[in-house]
């Protein structure tokens, strides 16, 4: 199943434009003809994800760190809100950060999306659901969060980045939609931003052994980046409101993961059981019943071929894309 947007967009800013989502939309917007103003601050994001788009015409790229600006000189017809650290590495690293480009960056991003009667899209995620005690997650169910845990920086940040959406679009009447993102992976992952698949893929590419946390039986649902740049344009150009699910609803172990990982990559990794992180959620599952309704989308590329285009990436970048968990590259 194929979808594309409905609008015809002429200018659209990208907030968190250099980072991994961000950087694929990017380019996807680009190769549909619009100008693009691409706007990081480099905090997780990579000046490499962007780099082949500078000479590409309509794109602009403006560092700035949206929790306290937006230099944006054209107005934009449509503003995705994708600014926020997203791995935990990052979010616990940068918790204040998280929060303030949650809550000030997403009002300042919603401002300027009002000024120019822009759409809005911001971008959320499955975390909002915390760790969940129902499954699989619709967009109806309120979730279970912790709100005082080590991630609640980065899952109170977005729901509290989806009530201020909501309610400037009831104070303000500004055009905005929220999309939850689940689980997306694929080329431009850093290697240690302590995410499953990035860190399995190093793992097994550097003979290291891969580190399963708690016995590996707690679920992800892994969406490639491709179909998640499609479902997110999709939700730009539809003009729902949201909250909408996007992600593939196929689930997948850790320990399967990791154990596939090693298969696709041919190494002799072992596999090591390690502490499991405070919250870590038992399952991750979205019904995308309203994506598949509404959006007519649904995931098309398969967690296997997926990952062998992940990993064909990091095999290729492997001399430049041994990155601390800063993202800042470590030495040679």
């Amino acid at each position: 199943m194929s979808t594309t947007s409905s609008r015809d967009w002429e200018h659209a800013v990208v907030t968190g434009g250099a980072g991994f989502v961000g950087s694929h939309l990017c380019a996807a917007l680009l190769d549909s003809g619009a100008a693009v103003t691409c706007v990081d601050d480099f905090s997780t994001g990579r000046p490499e994800n962007v780099a082949p788009l500078l000479d590409r015409p309509g794109f602009t790229l403006v560092h700035a760190d949206v929790a306290e600006r937006l230099p944006i000189d054209r107005p934009p017809d449509l503003l995705l809100h994708f600014a926020s650290p997203a791995s935990p590495a990052d979010y616990l690293r940068l918790p204040l950060h998280t929060m303030e480009t949650g809550s000030l960056g997403t009002r300042n991003a919603l401002e300027l999306a009002h000024r120019s009667g822009a759409r809005f899209v911001l971008a959320s995620t499955s975390e909002v659901y915390g760790d969940p005690q129902q499954n699989p997650q619709d967009e109806r169910y309120w979730g279970h969060v912790n709100p005082v845990g080590p991630r609640s920086v980065y899952d109170e940040a977005k729901r509290f980045g989806e009530a201020l959406t909501t309610a400037h679009a009831e104070a303000e009447g500004t055009d905005t939609c929220i999309v939850r993102l689940f689980n997306t992976y694929g080329p431009r992952m850093r290697g240690h931003d302590g995410r499953a698949v990035p860190t399995f893929v190093r793992q097994a590419l550097d003979g290291e052994p891969l580190t399963v946390t708690g016995d590996g039986r707690q679920t992800r649902s892994l969406c490639y980046v491709d179909d998640t740049v499609r479902g997110v344009l999709a939700a730009a150009g539809h003009g729902m409101r949201g909250p909408v699910n996007i992600g593939n609803p196929t689930e997948i172990t850790m320990l399967d993961l990791a154990r596939l990982v090693i298969e696709l990559t041919g190494s002799r990794s072992e596999i090591r059981f390690v502490e499991r992180p405070t919250d870590d959620p038992a399952v991750r599952c979205p019904d995308i019943t309203l994506a598949r309704d509404k959006l007519g989308w649904e995931p098309e590329v398969a967690a296997e071929e997926g990952l062998r285009r992940t990993i064909d990436w990091f095999r290729t970048a492997a001399g430049s894309d041994r990155l601390a968990v800063d993202g800042r590259p470590t030495d040679p």
